[in-house]
């Protein structure tokens, strides 16, 4: 039996700290100043929602998706995230580390300018992620997707890239200083400030 979709609603206040919920789905909705620390979301979808100063804190989300939707001021301090969907979300002032994250697809994200500073975000799906400005130093992206993702002016000391997917990033544009990399990806980022391999 298919959860009915909760549609057209804003939420305001609520206390869900604890709360555990099951495939719920939410659509055009909105969440404002709603404190789900230390809840359980488990296969929830939320499509197009706006979220605001909503509070993640030690919150559990299992295989939820989060699609085209904004989260402002939100904070998803110690927050565990697995296997979640979060296309073309996008991210705005968000209190994002310490963050667990494992597995899920990202594309689209746009995590413009955001902290992610010693996440490990390892095998995770960023496919034309907006990640333009963002601290990624000592972050683990180890075979992550990152083709066609946006890169510019990304902090990456210490960042570990290795078998990282780079297909069509503008690697003229990424500063690799204090990065690890692989023998194939050296290659490429050679190329692409004009080396010419022997």
């Amino acid at each position: 039996m298919e959860a009915p979709v909760v549609s057209d609603q804003i939420f305001s206040g609520e206390d869900w700290a604890l709360a555990e919920v099951e495939r719920a789905v939410y659509e055009d909705c909105a969440f404002h100043d709603i404190d789900w620390s230390e809840s359980r979301l488990t296969g929830c979808t939320f499509r197009r929602c706006e979220f605001g100063n909503v509070r993640f804190n030690a919150a559990e989300l299992t295989s939820c998706a989060i699609v085209q939707s904004t989260l402002r001021k939100c904070n998803l301090f110690d927050a565990t995230l697995t296997d979640c969907k979060l296309t073309g979300t996008q991210f705005v002032d968000c209190g994002l580390r310490p963050l667990t994250v494992d597995g899920g697809d990202w594309s689209f994200v746009s995590l413009r300018g955001a902290n992610l500073s010693a996440v490990s975000l390892a095998g995770l799906r960023l496919h034309e992620a907006d990640l333009e400005g963002a601290n990624l130093s000592k972050a683990d992206l180890r075979g992550a997707d990152l083709s066609a993702a946006r890169l510019k002016d990304v902090v990456l000391k210490g960042t570990d890239l290795r078998g990282a997917n780079l297909d069509a990033v503008a690697l003229r544009e990424v500063v690799l200083t204090g990065a690890k990399i692989d023998i194939a990806q050296a290659g490429l980022f050679a190329q692409a400030h004009g080396a010419v391999l022997g």
